[in-house]
């Protein structure tokens, strides 16, 4: 997948924009295509390197079956389709940083950002997902991160030919257990207790392959020298080593908002409130997708691209009050 490069300004300067976008996931990729369908210039930052947020960084090449207009479409060709999407609103990408301060002005905000960029705009939408995540640690893994240890599969092929431990129960460990079963020698999967959280039909799918299930089970070492050459899994009171040369730890993520709590928006356990124009209790400050919180949310990318245009038109309002909040149909335009 090409993503845009980041902004490559000076880090301490200034960025002029109509519409800042804080999240450069699927909602916030489509709110750049639509606030630039309203004529805003826009800036896009994100604190991944790269564009897609959780899509990208977990889950690339899981096939998508609940996006409009798509039977089923894989990760990584959603993300390439918004990101040529957005570009016709010729955003300024401003990736691997994170928003930091928020700073209300006459006629707009202030978002300074962690490089010591400051971003001017008439109003900011978030679309931060879940907010910045970091992966919960596998106990026995040591200083294996890199060397045989990961915990996302953006690609199968360097997993191809090698045996594969995968610790987790959730839906990461059992999407990543279907897809690399064809692909890998062998493929093991970990989970400290007999129930899972995954999926009921992907239990299913992992039930009926080559995969081989321990539960009730931890993996308790990793060894090798250079690179994994097989882990110590401790079940019943009783340790095996098992020959493997890749370990994945999909054990879930930590997830939280970061700076955006000092901003003073009003949220509720993680979430964003807002209203119905997808407004925060702070003035010119929006929020869109899997963040937000209102009676009736359903956290769907589906939900979020909706919402997006609900943001992204009232914000446009906020930024010229001589704007219409309908803008017209986009088929209506030349």
């Amino acid at each position: 997948m090409t993503t845009p490069a980041a902004d490559s300004q000076d880090p301490l300067s200034t960025v002029e924009a109509d519409l800042l976008i804080v999240g450069a996931g699927p909602t916030g990729l489509f709110a750049a295509y639509y606030a630039g369908f309203r004529g805003h210039r826009v800036a896009v930052v994100d604190s991944l390197p790269e564009l897609g947020g959780q899509i990208t960084a977990m889950y690339p090449e899981k096939q998508i079956l609940d996006v409009a207009g798509f039977p089923s479409v894989k990760g990584r060709d959603l993300v390439e389709g918004l990101v040529a999407q957005a570009a016709t609103a010729d955003p300024t990408y401003l990736l691997d940083r994170t928003a930091s301060t928020l700073t209300s002005t006459d006629d707009g905000v202030v978002v300074g950002l962690d490089d010591g960029t400051a971003v001017r705009a008439g109003a900011v939408l978030i679309t931060a997902g879940i907010g910045r995540f970091s992966p919960r640690p596998l106990p026995a893994q040591a200083d294996w991160l890199g060397r045989g240890l990961e915990f996302f599969v953006p690609s199968f092929a360097p997993y191809a030919g090698k045996d594969v431990v995968i610790v987790g129960g959730g839906d990461s460990a059992f999407d990543w257990a279907v897809h690399l079963e064809p692909v890998a020698a062998s493929v093991t999967l970990v989970h400290r207790r007999e129930a899972f959280r995954a999926h009921e039909h992907t239990v299913q799918q992992v039930r009926e392959s080559s995969v081989r299930m321990i539960t009730s089970a931890e993996v308790t070492a990793i060894n090798g020298t250079a690179t994994v050459e097989s882990v110590d899994v401790e079940a019943g009171g009783e340790t095996t080593t098992l020959p493997c040369q890749a370990v994945v730890a999909a054990l879930g993520f930590i997830a939280d908002l970061g700076p955006l709590q000092e901003w003073g928006i009003e949220v509720s356990k993680r979430h964003v409130l807002v209203d119905p124009a997808m407004r925060t209790n702070l003035p010119r400050v929006f929020a869109a997708g899997d963040i937000t919180e209102y009676d009736g949310k359903v956290r769907l990318i589906a939900v979020g691209f909706g919402e997006a245009a609900t943001a992204v038109n009232n914000a446009t309002v906020a930024i010229d009050p001589s704007a219409k909040v309908f803008p017209g149909h986009s088929s209506e335009g030349p």
